[in-house]
């Protein structure tokens, strides 16, 4: 957002840039997991894209560390989609040991037993943390739930966090993955897409100045608008941005819904950023229903014969994705 767009409307800070906004549903979840987490549990934080998993993971991490009940470990590699086992039996070495210079064994026998010893000396608990979960492999997620089993055999207790997309549920339900997903306990994110409007009204307050009240940025009804047609905080901090920096430009303020009609993105309830929101991709997609690249554009721009695009609908659906 331009400064010249920010002093217009009395913003003293980047949306991105706000506190968490925790609902109901995050405390309640958090709770939970605060309970089960010492126990060494398998557990799967899923929810659609910009819905805060992130934040609200961080806040989680922070809080854990900070009580040291419990040892916090995450990976710090930024390539998700190449995360393995390996990668993140060595975050654990590092976080458990406390040093980042840690000999981590390359065999794996000694491995885990070096690992097992080492988290049973800790007289803790240890949670490990995998953001992106729904890009792991199902050998790896496999190979985490039997390194749970390792470190319990060992008298220690290993809970492991993964959070990702709505994809991860539903790939935790799949027969291929029953080992893994029967063992999982599987919380969702998504119940706080009913507070749209309250974190609106929260957002402002938090990024406006003493002196601006939300209704000198918006409409009531604009503010109404947002909430039908959004479904995320990141939505929400991206449409609002856009309305704001269109209203500066022709010289609209309070933002109202005639504005909101024309910024809006037409594209937002279509097929594929539905798709994407929850995890799947064209890549994925195709990967996973066996379908060719050329047919799900074809599908995504609806251009795909009507029977074809029925029986493509109809298998998804029934695999769970939001069609």
């Amino acid at each position: 957002m331009q400064i010249e767009v920010m002093e217009h409307f009395g913003i003293k800070k980047y949306f991105r840039d706000a506190d968490f906004f925790e609902t109901d549903t995050a405390k309640r979840l958090f709770r939970q997991l605060k309970k089960i987490i010492p126990e060494g549990q398998l557990i799967a934080l899923t929810g659609v894209v910009g819905i805060g998993k992130t934040t609200y993971l961080e806040k989680i991490q922070k809080q854990l560390a900070a009580e040291k009940n419990v040892i916090v470990a995450k990976s710090l590699s930024v390539e998700k989609s190449k995360t393995n086992l390996t990668t993140l039996i060595t975050a654990l070495f590092y976080d458990v040991s406390g040093d980042n210079g840690y000999r981590v064994p390359k065999l794996g026998e000694k491995r885990e037993r070096d690992l097992q010893e080492l988290i049973k000396k800790s007289k803790k608990p240890v949670v490990l943390f995998c953001d992106e979960a729904h890009d792991l492999h199902h050998r790896t997620l496999t190979g985490l739930k039997r390194l749970m089993e390792v470190i319990h055999e060992g008298g220690g207790k290993l809970s492991i966090v993964l959070a990702g997309h709505p994809k991860l549920k539903n790939d935790l339900k799949s027969p291929t993955m029953e080992e893994v997903g029967y063992r999982t306990v599987t919380m969702s994110l998504d119940a706080s897409q009913g507070i749209l409007r309250d974190y609106i009204y929260w957002l402002l307050d938090k990024c406006t100045n003493d002196n601006v009240k939300p209704k000198d940025v918006i409409e009531d009804q604009a503010v109404d608008y947002l909430t039908e047609h959004l479904s995320t905080p990141l939505q929400v901090e991206q449409h609002l941005t856009l309305a704001l920096e269109e209203a500066y430009k022709v010289g609209i303020k309070p933002i109202n819904v005639d504005l909101l009609e024309e910024t809006l993105s037409s594209r937002i309830d279509e097929i594929e950023p539905t798709l994407i929101s929850h995890g799947y991709n064209e890549r994925v997609i195709a990967e996973q229903f066996r379908y060719r690249p050329s047919e799900i554009r074809k599908l995504f721009s609806g251009g795909l014969e009507p029977n074809r695009a029925k029986e493509m609908t109809a298998e998804m659906r029934e695999a769970g994705l939001p069609i």
